[in-house]
């Protein structure tokens, strides 16, 4: 059996679960929900829920994982093995996801190669991304290509795969967000946009408000996927938990954040301050960005900084999906970690051919009446996340208890929210979870 592996540093736990955090959510998904419930508010509301509800998850999640060693599906059958069938429920999250995730990194890495090669004018044309997407063979060719790097950096192990990019890319993707955000601010008008985005209105605030923005917390910060657990079975038991998981929910929260301030006073400014231009949902990213780029002079160099970042944040988020299927292979089975990623890599190729021809060839194929990529996304994130994230909070709330998890905290130092811990754990995290499941099923946002 291998040795197991571990973080080498307090750094780079941090930055490998902040990459993980951060990822497309945090660039398209984040500045849509803020300009459609509030701007401000909205920014408010995500902020309060991110230092209570948020955080009360990961730490939790990576408690668990520091405290077993394991991976997730070992991990719950060693705390409570009446709960084993929960470690084999988060298992499939990333199983499911990582695939059609390495789809839309397939669109990123097309539409930075767009870029680089100076057609970002032709990108605003209509039908360029619809073509592109419904193509049987191009998407497919990306989608590989953007598989093959992924699979490299996990193949290098934890130190140096995860850790080693985590430290390259997370400084350089913060640094590109504050450059970008300085300059879109610039843009003529952008200015109304940005008070719109950070000057709360309580006028605007709505049931809607919270509920979208504990929606997109928690499917922000990489919780119920197992990867938080994955990465806490590689933390030493030395590292500060409390202090670490700050630092994790100051990166994705201000990641988040500049995404907002590049987006949203650049899109104001393109449309004359009609917030329903940031409403596009997915398509924000892949058909309105080009045309506000296309719009302002050095277009071509801020659309090729932009998907460059936003290669990196999908590339860190799909490293620790892999990490997270990989680990659980390696940890229940004992096979050696190479033979597991080449494993990985040929099925997770095969299962996403069809969330990319779902999109052309197969779009007639429906799943509950949606394609591939959407069932897929649907299943994962709006049923199996919340599910499992409400299952653990009963589980650590009321059977093994929260003195379990603060134990395991304290080991490394003072647990100063302990208190406030067990509450949220307890009470709050559970009536969340049950919102955020209702409003999936029921489309409340």
């Amino acid at each position: 059996m291998e040795k197991k592996s571990s973080f080498t540093s307090k750094l780079g736990f941090i930055l490998a679960a902040a990459g993980s955090a951060v990822g497309l959510g945090n660039i398209w998904r984040f500045p849509y929900l803020a300009a459609k419930y509030g701007g401000g508010i909205f920014l408010l509301v995500y902020l309060i829920l991110a230092v209570t509800f948020g955080f009360a998850l990961m730490i939790t999640q990576i408690a668990i994982g520091r405290k077993t060693g394991k991976s997730v599906i070992e991990a719950y059958k060693m705390l409570d093995k009446r709960f084993a069938f929960l470690g084999y429920l988060e298992a499939l999250v990333p199983i499911i996801i990582f695939p059609y995730y390495c789809v839309i990194g397939g669109w990123v890495i097309k539409f930075l190669a767009v870029y680089a090669t100076n057609q970002g004018h032709e990108a605003t044309q209509d039908g360029f991304f619809g073509g592109f997407i419904s193509a049987p063979v191009e998407p497919i060719v990306y989608l590989a290509i953007f598989l093959m790097i992924t699979s490299l950096v996990v193949l290098f192990g934890v130190e140096k795969g995860v850790e080693r990019v985590s430290k390259t890319m997370m400084p350089l993707l913060v640094i590109m967000s504050i450059g970008l955000a300085i300059y879109c601010l610039t843009i003529p008008g952008a200015m109304d946009g940005l008070i719109y985005y950070v000057k709360p209105e309580f006028k605007n605030f709505s049931l809607k408000t919270v509920v979208a923005a504990m929606g997109q917390l928690f499917y922000s910060m990489s919780l119920a996927m197992g990867i938080m657990i994955t990465y806490g079975s590689y933390t030493p038991k030395d590292d500060d938990l409390e202090g670490s998981i700050r630092y994790i929910e100051i990166f994705d929260t201000a990641i988040a954040f500049l995404s907002g301030m590049m987006i949203i006073p650049a899109v104001f400014a393109f449309s004359g301050g009609n917030n329903e231009s940031l409403q596009a949902g997915p398509t924000l990213m892949f058909i309105t960005l080009p045309n506000v780029f296309d719009s302002f002079a050095g277009g071509r160099i801020l659309g090729l900084v932009f998907f460059v970042l936003v290669l990196f944040a999908a590339l860190t988020s799909a490293i620790s999906l892999m990490e997270a299927i990989v680990s659980i292979f390696v940890d229940k089975f004992h096979i050696k970690r190479q033979v597991v990623c080449f494993a990985v890599m040929f099925v997770a190729f095969l299962m996403a051919i069809p969330s990319s021809l779902g999109n052309g060839i197969w779009s007639n194929v429906l799943l509950l009446g949606m394609p591939f990529l959407d069932f897929f996304d649907f299943i994962s994130n709006n049923i199996m996340m919340p599910i499992v994230a409400l299952l653990m909070a009963i589980l650590v709330g009321f059977i093994i208890k929260p003195q379990v998890i603060i134990d395991e905290v304290e080991t490394s130092g003072t647990f100063k929210s302990k208190k406030m811990y067990s509450i949220v754990i307890k009470y709050i995290v559970p009536v969340c979870m049950l919102i955020i499941l209702l409003s999936s099923v029921f489309g409340y946002v």
